[in-house]
């Protein structure tokens, strides 16, 4: 994949609806061929930047373009691009095959070049043989591939998908992950995609884009996103870790040592936190060890069987929120009782050091 080819490009781009900024000079750009999502909270702009490169709405500033191309002005339908809604909608009159075909209707294709795209993007999306059938007669999942089908069919460079999953139940939704990889892969269109689902985002984007509030707080690959966040926000947002204020004693050798509930622990000098003042000290619930022993101790206030193993909350002292831990089946092997206390173990490479202002 290039660095260079941009497929779509977001050029300080504000939008206000009357005094509410729903968007603050965001800058994005959206490589060919990328499978991009922008992930956060409801509300945080992320589907209004979506209807922006859509054409469904025009930012109060900045500007959007298609290569080279400024379409910030440019008709939606004038836009060589499709967009798949959360909720699919096909018309009820109209069969499968006819529902996928529209768009190509529309553009004037003949009828054999027509037939043969729309048996193409059947295809795609496994549903072969599928063409007679009525709306009516498909599944929740079946109803969003033939969504699919009909974006892809007039063939985008770039495929937008607004939270195209999230009314879909579990099994469905994981089957669609898969599907929707292999389709970006076979169809080698731009896919720009939009959740409030970390988990979804992390499965699916070769990219992930972290907005809060209308900014953007942090770009980066999955893994990159999850074991090295930027901001506290990216860090509770995206796997919801455990984020501490620590009081950073001394660095040295790549080493920090950091005072934690009364206790002094030390970690590894990782992140822009690794400085001897005050800092957030970001540990994942699944890298915590419950077991005796150690300086640290926490006091079990709630616990729950997750089928592959227990979640847990722990008061810590000198730790106003609770102390989230994850323990696989294999290390524990029944429910730790309420009120006990245990010791609290991870690995000094486990956690991120971000910096914090001193009253932060």
């Amino acid at each position: 994949m290039s660095e260079q080819a941009a497929a779509v490009t977001v050029d300080h781009v504000t939008h206000r609806f009357g005094s509410v900024v729903a968007l603050d000079d965001v800058s994005l750009a959206f490589r060919e061929g990328e499978f991009v999502t922008m992930l956060g909270p409801s509300g945080c702009g992320k589907t209004t930047l979506l209807r922006i490169v859509a054409g469904f709405e025009r930012p109060t500033k900045g500007r959007v373009l298609l290569g080279d191309t400024d379409i910030t002005r440019v008709l939606p339908h004038r836009r060589p691009l499709n967009m798949v809604f959360q909720r699919p909608t096909l018309f009820p009159h109209l069969d499968v095959a006819d529902n996928v075909a529209f768009g190509l209707r529309v553009a004037k294709v003949e009828r054999a070049e027509r037939d043969r795209r729309v048996a193409e993007a059947l295809r795609l999306v496994r549903l072969e043989g599928y063409g007679k059938r009525r709306a009516d007669e498909l599944s929740g999942g079946q109803m969003q591939r033939i969504a699919l089908a009909r974006a892809l069919v007039n063939r985008p460079r770039v495929l937008l998908l607004d939270e195209p999953l999230s009314a879909l139940d579990l099994k469905i939704r994981l089957e669609m992950e898969v599907e929707l990889r292999r389709i970006h892969r076979e169809s080698g269109a731009t896919f720009v995609y939009v959740t409030h689902d970390q988990r979804e985002a992390l499965a699916l984007s070769d990219r992930v884009v972290v907005f809060n509030e209308g900014r953007v707080d942090q770009v980066g690959a999955p893994d990159e996103i999850y074991h090295s966040p930027a901001s506290p926000f990216a860090a509770r947002f995206v796997g919801d870790a455990n984020v501490l204020p620590v009081q950073v004693t001394r660095v040295d050798a790549g080493e920090a040592e950091v005072a934690i509930g009364g206790q002094k622990l030390v970690v590894q000098a990782r992140g822009d936190g690794a400085r001897v003042g005050p800092a957030w000290l970001v540990v994942r619930a699944e890298v915590v060890r419950l077991a005796e022993g150690g300086s640290l101790r926490g006091i079990v206030r709630d616990g729950a069987f997750r089928g592959t193993g227990f979640t847990y909350q722990l008061e810590v002292a000198g730790i106003g929120e609770p102390f989230k831990a994850e323990v696989t089946s294999e290390g524990q092997a029944v429910l730790l009782p309420l009120g006990s206390e245990i010791g609290l173990h991870w690995h000094p490479s486990a956690c991120v050091l971000l910096a914090r202002e001193e009253d932060g």
